[in-house]
């Protein structure tokens, strides 16, 4: 793909990713969260585009749009590209969507041409977490750990995963046909930094050899819900002063422990009334860090001054993990392919970790994968006045389709990728002490 075809294919991808932000829950701002009615609309454009594309294309049952072209060479292992639809409430247009873009303008760049392994596209529906506070429904889909319990949980709305696919024309009884089940080359996915380091260097891109794990979870201190005018202060059990004191803990805690980084984002009351003591108040935590242990061992510390700060105020203190995702390695093969078509591309290579949660994380349980950072200007993500480059984004379709050539010519023995990519996962483990199989 030349400079100046690369240019048209990324305005391309760009305008696509503007038209999606359009599609929202909300007005003035791009809220799309997992099966909501913007993503139904979502889902009729890509694929229109993959179809324009010369894809197959098929909706599983919890909604992620999937994209087939096979392979010239029979019996070979396809290549997933892929990356997540949903959004942060008030996202900016390019978090996830561009990923899908830049994926169909790789298969379009093909002009009919057959390649001798199977490529899927795949818009995962889910990523964020927002609906249902469980983050990466739709990869979690496609290598079956999502499963019958999960589909039980509610949204805020009191309505369960399941009534919601159902709600949505989908079938939660057909969850299992949306696994990938043969074996397959690897996942790459492209995504947008979210973060400042690409910019910072002046560089267009990034490739990626690592994801740290995270661990979300929701903390819920209870005390008594009481008069806020004629509680005397050394008679009240208020649960809103606890909160606040670990939330200053977590803040410190997190500052004293280089590479671990630590967020309360959200904090609810109740009952959240100004003249009323708030009798329970439940906050989230997200902790990350690219060690698993160091990561499990701050958790745990924070939880245990959670309790003491309850015990010390005579409440009570409970808690419950909503995710907690090891760290994974990309693959090395994968990750020296797409460094080597970086360079093939005119451009310099730097190699970095991820500090953001990607469905890649998900998808190296079950398969090699790689990734390829887009510089984020000012490094600004979730936010309306997130951005991107033409220029960067041509510059990844230049890298992903010298990628694509390369895997044809060099890596087309997909058991020998699959023995590296259990060799990592290996090693991960051995290296966290911490054994996450089955999260």
């Amino acid at each position: 793909m030349n400079v100046e075809c690369s240019l048209d294919r990324a305005r391309e991808a760009v305008d696509r990713c503007l038209t999606l932000a359009k599609l929202s829950e909300e007005d003035n701002r791009t809220t799309r969260t997992f099966l909501s009615p913007p993503m139904r609309e979502a889902q009729r454009l890509i694929r229109g585009w993959m179809e324009g594309a010369g894809l197959t294309v098929t909706i599983d049952a919890v909604g992620n749009v999937r994209g087939v072209v096979p392979g010239s060479r029979s019996g070979a292992a396809p290549l997933l590209i892929g990356s997540h639809i949903d959004t942060v409430p008030g996202a900016g247009p390019f978090d996830g969507v561009l990923g899908v873009m830049l994926a169909i303008g790789l298969v379009e760049a093909l002009d009919g041409e057959t390649p001798e392994f199977g490529i899927e596209v795949v818009a995962f529906s889910e990523e964020e977490g927002v609906r249902f506070h469980i983050p990466f429904l739709g990869s979690r889909a496609l290598i079956g750990t999502l499963d019958r319990d999960t589909l039980q949980v509610q949204d805020d709305r009191g309505i369960t995963m399941a009534q919601a696919i159902r709600d949505f024309g989908l079938n939660p009884d057909r969850l299992d046909e949306a696994q990938v089940r043969s074996s397959v080359l690897g996942y790459v996915e492209f995504h947008i930094e979210q973060g400042p380091i690409l910019d910072n260097l002046r560089m267009p891109v990034g490739v990626v050899e690592g994801i740290v794990g995270q661990t979300r979870l929701e903390a819920v201190f209870r005390g008594t819900t009481n008069h806020a005018g004629t509680t005397p202060m050394h008679l009240r059990r208020d649960a809103m002063p606890a909160a606040s004191e670990w939330i200053l803990e977590v803040e410190r805690q997190a500052s004293a422990v280089p590479g671990i980084v630590a967020t309360v984002g959200s904090i609810t009351a109740v009952p959240g009334a100004v003249n009323v003591i708030p009798g329970e108040v439940r906050a989230t935590l997200d902790v990350r860090h690219a060690d698993d242990l160091r990561r499990a061992t701050a958790v745990h510390r924070l939880i245990a001054h959670a309790r003491a700060i309850a015990e010390r105020r005579k409440l009570e203190f409970d808690w419950n993990t909503r995710l907690d995702q090891h760290a994974i390695r990309c693959d090395p093969a994968l990750t020296d392919a797409l460094a080597r078509s970086v360079e093939l591309s005119g451009l310099p290579v730097h190699r970095m970790v991820s500090g953001a949660g990607h469905d890649a994380m998900v998808m190296a349980s079950r398969m090699p994968v790689a990734m390829l950072f887009i510089r984020s200007p000012e490094g600004i993500s979730h936010h309306s006045a997130e951005s991107v480059r033409i220029e960067d984004v041509a510059a990844a379709l230049r890298s992903g389709s010298h990628f694509l050539k390369q895997i044809s010519g060099t890596l087309q023995l997909s058991d020998s990728l699959t023995a590296r990519h259990d060799d990592a996962v290996r090693h991960v483990r051995e290296d966290s002490g911490i054994d996450n199989a089955g999260q």
